[in-house]
């Protein structure tokens, strides 16, 4: 409940944010000292261009890899014989008194794959939420020369969650650093000051963004029926993109995630607390929504972004640059 409750103001967050972003994107242009200029309408009705605006702000994403991942349980209990434990060597119940904590750990390995949705906002920062599922397996528990025996060796997750990205560099930051880089050059140094603009307008595809995760685990297949998730679980990644087009880009994001459970003995009614830490590296693509409707005219070969009465169209598929220079492929 008190996760539906956070899933209901971010969404209230987001659709706020995507107004605001939407708005803003059309009456200024600089935010947060990124430039953005509006040069032209992308529709010919008002609602149609104030829609087209919002979506390209929206992109949509998959990605899978694998992790590696540790479990701990502390344990302590005052009847630890009802508990599926065996020592190591002899195979048979262990003594414990009833103030020792033994702590039980294992390792295994993971297989992700995630489906998510993003809003970008104002090229600083990114909201999103998404849908994922977890293959992995866990190998025995064991602590102090015991076994804590677990039903199954294999699990099966499902996850939703939400992320809130910062943008630690991208090509806007990129030429603002070169601009305070050649700050000690005169703007009489016509070299240097050529040298400034040649290097800014290059085309810079690459972005890191510092990820925040949270969000709510499902036990689709339990390593335990005993085991159960009451609380939520948070991460953090840093995700390197690189544009493949304006609208296309493939990431690579290593991450980490930290998520708590509960095994519940029945009896005597105890709770032992189980904690996950899952290292991840994952690669995906994402696909933005464009805001420029393709060019259907008739006789019209332009392959860049151009104008007709006053709308921009687009002149070449989402998977390919929109602008592209002298020298580099004019196909569509």
């Amino acid at each position: 409940m008190e996760f539906r409750k956070q899933l209901v103001c971010l969404s209230c967050l987001f659709f706020s944010l995507l107004f605001l972003n939407t708005y803003e994107s059309e009456a200024q242009e600089d935010i947060f000292g990124i430039e953005r200029k509006i040069k032209s309408r992308k529709s010919d009705s008002e609602v149609g261009n104030a829609f087209r605006n919002a979506v390209s702000n929206f992109s949509f994403e998959i990605s899978s890899g694998a992790g590696f991942h540790q479990h701990q349980l502390d344990f302590m209990s005052e009847v630890p014989e009802n508990y599926p434990i065996t020592e190591l060597s002899t195979l048979e119940a262990p003594v414990f008194s009833d103030s020792d904590t033994t702590i039980f750990k294992s390792t295994g390995f993971a297989y992700p794959v995630n489906l998510g949705v993003r809003l970008n906002l104002f090229d600083l920062i990114n909201i999103g939420a998404g849908y994922g599922r977890e293959w992995g397996s866990l190998d025995k528990l064991t602590g102090d020369g015991n076994t804590f025996a677990l039903v199954e060796e294999k699990y099966t997750y499902d996850k939703f969650y939400g992320t809130v990205g910062l943008v630690l560099w991208d090509a806007g930051k990129r030429s603002s650093f070169l601009r305070w880089k050649y700050r000690k050059y005169s703007d009489s140094n016509l070299s240097m000051q050529a040298q400034l603009r040649q290097r800014a307008r290059q085309y810079y595809p690459w972005r890191i963004t510092l990820e925040g995760e949270f969000g709510s685990i499902t036990l689709k297949k339990s390593l335990d029926p005993q085991l159960s998730v009451v609380k939520g679980y948070y991460g953090l990644g840093l995700r390197i993109e690189r544009d493949l087009s304006e609208y296309s880009k493939f990431f690579i994001k290593p991450a980490a995630e930290f998520r708590p459970y509960d095994y519940n003995m029945i009896d005597p009614m105890e709770i032992q607390g189980v904690k996950q830490a899952l290292y991840t590296l994952q690669v995906g693509v994402a696909i933005s929504l464009p805001g420029s409707k393709r060019c259907k005219i008739s006789g019209c070969r332009v392959v860049m972004r151009h104008l007709h009465n006053g709308v921009e169209y687009r002149g070449s598929s989402i998977f390919k640059r929109q602008n592209r220079k002298v020298g580099e492929w004019y196909g569509n």
